[in-house]
């Protein structure tokens, strides 16, 4: 009795089998919204996501959220570290300038000490 009930299920599994997908679903338009302007995500930014859900009936605003204020931590980090690399940059700039300087000082320099024309080569040389 066994031995045909297994071999009941298992040509019904063989019948039904159903394929497996490992893409994920959520990513649905990332490629349209990326395209014209907008978050990878809809729950990335924007109002959804940054206004408040609901306010007291006196106008107050309500307490951020956790995600707000996570949000929050992120984008001060983000600024922070952006003003960070800005000034390295410009010092690097400042930095390279002053070199570029120095550079064109030593040439002027060394062009200085070079022999002088003398004489003929003297005279051509203011007449021209």
């Amino acid at each position: 009795m066994a031995a045909p009930i297994r071999t009941l299920c298992c040509s019904a599994l063989r019948l039904n089998s159903r394929h497996f997908s490992s893409t994920c679903g959520v990513q649905a338009g990332q490629k349209w919204r990326l395209e014209h302007g907008l978050s990878r995500s809809g729950t990335e930014y924007g109002p959804l996501t940054d206004l408040p859900d609901w306010s007291f009936e006196d106008g107050r605003p309500a307490p951020p959220l956790k995600g707000q204020l996570r949000r929050r931590q992120e984008k001060e980090v983000l600024a922070r570290r952006i003003v960070m690399l800005t000034s390295e940059v410009d010092r690097g700039m400042e930095v390279w300038k002053e070199k570029q300087e120095e550079a064109k000082r030593m040439e002027e320099h060394k062009k200085s000490l070079l022999l002088k024309p003398k004489g003929k080569l003297l005279i051509k040389k203011t007449q021209s």
